[in-house]
C-alpha cells in the first residue's frame, strides 16, 4: 500500500528569478553534452549546476553542488514553502500534431512500501554511484522521480477540476521544447487527507528515476543504521519526492528508443539471408510509407523496422514460437516485446553483438537523427513503443524490461521543486 505525504518544498523565488524557464531543465539522464553546455550558460542559477555539474580539474562537483545549494538558500534564490503541500502539476504539449495534456501531482513517497512499488527497468552501478555521491553531498531530492498509479475513479482529476483549475498557478512556464508547465500548491487539510487516503491501496510503478529511487533506499538504510533509529521512528530520508500520474491518462505517452548498430561485420547478403530464418522482410521504397507501415503492423504483431544504405525494410516475425525457443527464462509478454526480439534474435543470434555494447550500439528516440548518422557499415533498427499494459504486466510479475525500452514523454522538469532532507 502506497504511503504519501505533503511537504514544504524549496522553489525558486520569483521576486529574484523573473524567468523560471531559464532555471529549469530536463532530468539529468536525458541531457547530452550539448544540452549540458546550453543549460549551464542559460543562467548561473539553472538547476543543472546542481544535478549535472561540469567536471573541472581540481574541483569536486558534488561538494560544489552542496555549496551552491547552500548559497542559493542563504541568498533567498530558493525559498521554502510556508506550509506542507501537495503540488498539482499540469503539462500541455503537442506530439505528431496532436495536442495533449498530462496531469499529476508531486508529493513525498515512502521508501518503506517495497511491496507496492514496482520497477520496470534495470539499473547500472555507475549512475547509482554518481547519484549517491550527489545525494550525500546536497542532502536533498533535487528532482522528483516519475511514478504511475491506477486512478480508475479519476479522483485526482476530479480534485483538479473542482478545486484547482481556476486557481492561479504557483509557477507557469514554457520550456525549451515549447511544453507548457503549470504548478499549483495545495495545503487545504481536507484535500490533503483526500489525496492521501485515495493513494493508500494503490500499487506504484516507477516510470523514470530507477537509479535515484534505489540510491534513496541505500542512503536511507545507511543513515538509519548509522543513527540507530528505532523501527517505528520516521525520518525525512524515509521518503523520496515523486511525481504521480494516472496509468490510464490519455496524456501519458511512451516513445520508442531506436538503435544504431555500428561496425556490422556481416555483408548485406549474408545478413538478409540470416534474417530470413526468423523474419519476413519487406522493402518499402518510400520513407513516409515505411514509418506508417511500421506503426500499423506493430498494432497486431511484433514488427521491427530496418534502415540500411538508403533502403527501408519491415521485418515481420515469422512465428511467435521462435521466441519461446530463444528466450526461455522470461515471461510471454517480455518475449514478445520488439526490443526483446531485437536484442535476442538480431543482435545476439544474427550479429553476435551484446545489446549494451556502448561502442557499437547507440540509442536515440529520434529515428531521423540515427538514420543521418548511419554509414555503409551500420544499420538502424526502428521500434514501436512499448505499451503501458506490457510494462505493468511485466513489472507486476517481478521482471524488468531490457535497458532503453521506454521513454516517457514529456519529461518532468527538474528545478520546479526541491525536497531538502533534515539529516
Amino acid at each position: 500500500m502506497a504511503k504519501i505525504k505533503p511537504f514544504s518544498a524549496l522553489f525558486y523565488n520569483q521576486e529574484k528569478i523573473k524567468d523560471i524557464s531559464k532555471v529549469v531543465c530536463p532530468p539529468y539522464d536525458v541531457i547530452d553534452t550539448a544540452q549540458q553546455e546550453f543549460y549551464h550558460t542559460l543562467s548561473p542559477y539553472n538547476i543543472i549546476h546542481l544535478i549535472l555539474g561540469k567536471d573541472i580539474a581540481g574541483q569536486d562537483k558534488y561538494t560544489r553542488a552542496k555549496e551552491r545549494l547552500r548559497t542559493w538558500i542563504n541568498e533567498k534564490i530558493l525559498v521554502t514553502d510556508t506550509s506542507e503541500c501537495v503540488y498539482f502539476y499540469l503539462q500541455e504539449y503537442k506530439i505528431k500534431g496532436e495536442r495533449k495534456t498530462r496531469l499529476g501531482f508531486i508529493s513525498l513517497l515512502s521508501l518503506d512500501d517495497k511491496n507496492s512499488i514496482f520497477s520496470h527497468e534495470h539499473t547500472r552501478i555507475e549512475p547509482k554511484e554518481d547519484r549517491l555521491r550527489l545525494l550525500e553531498a546536497v542532502q536533498a531530492n533535487l528532482s522528483p522521480i516519475f511514478v504511475l498509479f491506477q486512478d480508475k475513479n479519476r479522483i485526482i482529476l476530479r480534485i483538479y477540476e473542482q478545486y484547482i483549475e481556476q486557481k492561479t498557478p504557483l509557477i507557469e512556464l514554457t520550456d525549451q521544447e515549447n511544453i507548457l508547465h503549470k504548478l499549483w500548491r495545495i495545503d487545504e487539510p481536507y484535500l490533503l487527507d483526500l489525496i492521501q487516503r485515495s493513494m493508500r491501496d494503490r500499487n506504484i510503478f516507477i516510470a523514470d528515476g530507477h537509479h535515484r529511487y534505489e540510491v534513496a533506499v541505500t542512503y536511507r538504510n545507511y543513515l538509519r543504521e548509522k543513527q540507530k533509529v528505532c523501527v517505528d521512528e520516521e525520518k525525512d530520508y524515509d521518503y523520496i519526492m515523486a511525481y504521480f500520474t494516472n496509468i490510464e491518462s490519455r496524456g501519458l505517452v511512451i516513445i520508442p528508443v531506436h538503435r544504431l548498430i555500428k561496425n556490422v561485420e556481416l555483408d548485406d547478403r549474408s545478413f538478409m539471408d540470416r534474417i530470413k530464418d526468423y523474419f519476413e522482410p519487406e522493402e518499402i521504397k518510400d520513407k513516409h510509407r515505411f514509418f506508417f507501415c511500421l506503426e500499423k503492423a506493430g498494432l497486431t504483431q511484433p514488427t521491427l523496422g530496418l534502415y540500411k544504405e538508403a533502403h527501408y525494410f519491415i521485418l515481420r516475425l515469422k512465428s511467435l514460437t521462435i521466441l519461446d525457443k530463444i528466450i526461455k527464462d522470461k515471461p510471454r509478454q517480455y518475449r514478445r516485446l520488439d526490443v526483446s526480439i531485437l536484442n535476442y534474435i538480431i543482435l545476439k543470434e544474427v550479429l553476435n553483438i551484446e545489446p549494451e555494447d556502448k561502442e557499437r550500439v547507440k540509442f536515440d528516440v529520434d529515428a531521423e537523427k540515427l538514420i543521418m548518422q548511419a554509414d555503409k557499415n551500420s544499420m538502424v533498427f526502428l521500434l514501436n513503443p512499448v505499451k503501458i499494459e506490457e510494462i505493468i504486466e511485466i513489472a507486476s510479475a517481478g521482471y524488468r524490461l531490457p535497458p532503453k525500452s521506454t521513454y516517457f514523454y514529456p519529461k518532468v522538469l527538474s528545478g520546479l521543486l526541491i525536497n531538502k532532507l533534515n539529516v
